[in-house]
């Protein structure tokens, strides 16, 4: 039998089998997805049950990725590299869970009344002991969904090479915003129905416990397949630091970065203040109402992300489609600062939310897939994990700074201080100044999609080509 014959029989040529190893690494980030803003549509009860205000939550939205712009992300790129996707997908699922597990008990009113939450604030005693834990909790949690993240682009591009590799991971990516969706959902109801914070962290942390189950269930195919192939799991050469300087050495490896920096950093810290932002910039509206509408900005994104994925699978344009994504952006965030609230029009609201869930399709569906096009196969996990790293510095500070800028650009607004004053459970916050701040952001990264375009038409690197080689 030839090895053609041998190869045509694996997993991975089974399109039930490959597309079920999907599903299974997708779960765990669609459960990951859906812990990270489960505290993002409850941010006003945070406030009235726990004492956060704007900049304490910006400080533990930021908590996220500190650890990991430390050198976890690098750290983990080697990781990825020398020991496999099975090995570095059971570790992040565990990190994930395990920290879910250190912030729900942080936010627990058990906890409150601890000799350790005592202890806790006795200093830094503008920051609560109850966002102490939660941030610490938050740390652990970011180093295993960030480096998860990683893991499962490499899963993919291992099980879909020479296939519908962007399909692919378009569909992980809409599967995993469908979480977002599904938490805004949820999460204000949940709370409502408890009376409490806690009870929807909770509801997460568990389902955290079942995608640690589904990517183990993944890891038995992943073995099959090696067995199939012949493909060792793990690397025999040793780690070379070399390996990492070959990637940063790379010019197109720093634009791609800087766009994907850029781009985010309009995107996750703006999830975490978009419902209250709803809220704030249309009058007579309930949190859940600006929930319920928000929710539909991952949908827009879950929709046609298959579709770009396809598209860019069979066609190509995908550096045009990052310069496209981009500039509705732009558009996005200077109609929820300058428009929406003179108009104060729902329809406005919902119509704005799902362009900008257009935008966020067609910006990730079109740098994952171009990242392999850049870099070789034996790096890719290090490349991923490294562009990750760069991306969490912004999606670290960025939080924090959108977080002190709405408090100290909200200190003298009259509504603010008589809503403070009253004790209101909703506090009107001006989001004029932090909105013009991410739309800033998507200008910078619309110009370096612009240039990584011309310099790809200069150097050949395929980003407009099509993936699927016939």
């Amino acid at each position: 039998m030839s090895k053609t014959e041998t190869l045509c029989r694996t997993l991975r040529d089974s399109a039930a089998m490959r597309w079920t190893a999907l599903v299974l690494v997708a779960l765990m980030m669609f459960f990951g997805y859906m812990f990270v803003d489960v505290m993002s549509p409850i941010q006003a009860l945070m406030e009235s049950q726990r004492g956060w205000t704007p900049d304490i939550f910006g400080t533990y939205a930021a908590s996220e990725y500190i650890l990991n712009v430390c050198g976890f992300l690098i750290i983990a790129g080697v990781i990825l590299d020398k020991m496999g996707v099975r090995f570095t997908g059971e570790l992040s699922a565990s990190m994930m869970f395990a920290g879910a597990v250190i912030k729900y008990i942080g936010i627990t009113d058990w906890f409150q009344a601890t000799a350790f939450a005592e202890w806790l604030n006795t200093w830094w005693v503008s920051m609560p002991a109850s966002a102490k834990m939660a941030s610490l909790g938050f740390m652990i949690f970011g180093c295993g969904c960030e480096m998860a993240g990683t893991t499962v682009s490499k899963a993919i591009a291992k099980w879909f090479k020479g296939k519908e590799m962007a399909l692919a991971m378009g569909l992980e990516m809409a599967i995993a915003r469908v979480g977002v969706f599904a938490i805004f959902s949820i999460s204000p109801i949940i709370a409502d129905k408890m009376g409490s914070v806690v009870a929807p962290v909770a509801f997460c942390t568990v389902l955290l416990l079942i995608g640690l189950i589904t990517f183990t269930v993944f890891t038995f195919m992943d073995r099959k397949l090696d067995a199939q192939t012949g493909e060792a799991e793990e690397k025999e050469e040793p780690f070379k630091v070399s390996d990492l300087g070959t990637i940063l050495s790379s010019q197109v490896f720093w634009i791609v970065a800087l766009l994907c920096v850029l781009y985010y950093s309009a995107i996750f810290p703006f999830q975490r203040y978009g419902a209250n932002m709803l809220q704030c910039n249309l009058e007579g509206i309930t949190a859940e109402a600006a929930s319920n509408i928000f929710r539909w900005f991952p949908i827009g994104a879950a929709v046609i992300t298959p579709f770009l994925g396809n598209f860019l699978d069979r066609r190509g344009k995908g550096a045009t489609m990052l310069i496209g994504g981009a500039l509705l952006l732009i558009c996005c965030h200077l109609i929820f600062a300058f428009v929406l609230p003179q108009t104060n029009s729902p329809l406005l609201a919902y119509s704005t939310i799902v362009l900008l869930g257009i935008s966020f399709a067609l910006v990730p569906a079109a740098l994952w897939p171009s990242v392999p096009k850049i870099i070789d196969e034996k790096v890719l996990g290090s490349a991923y994990c490294l562009i990750f790293w760069v991306q969490n510095i912004g999606l670290c500070f960025v939080p924090k700074l959108i977080g002190n800028l709405l408090t100290s650009t909200n200190a003298d607004n009259p509504a603010v201080i008589a809503a403070k004053q009253a004790g209101a459970e909703f506090i009107p916050y001006d989001y004029t100044i932090p909105l013009v701040v991410f739309a800033f952001f998507g200008v910078l990264a619309f110009l370096i999609a612009i240039y990584l375009k011309v310099l790809d038409r200069k150097k050949g690197y395929g980003l407009e080509m099509p993936n699927i080689k016939k």
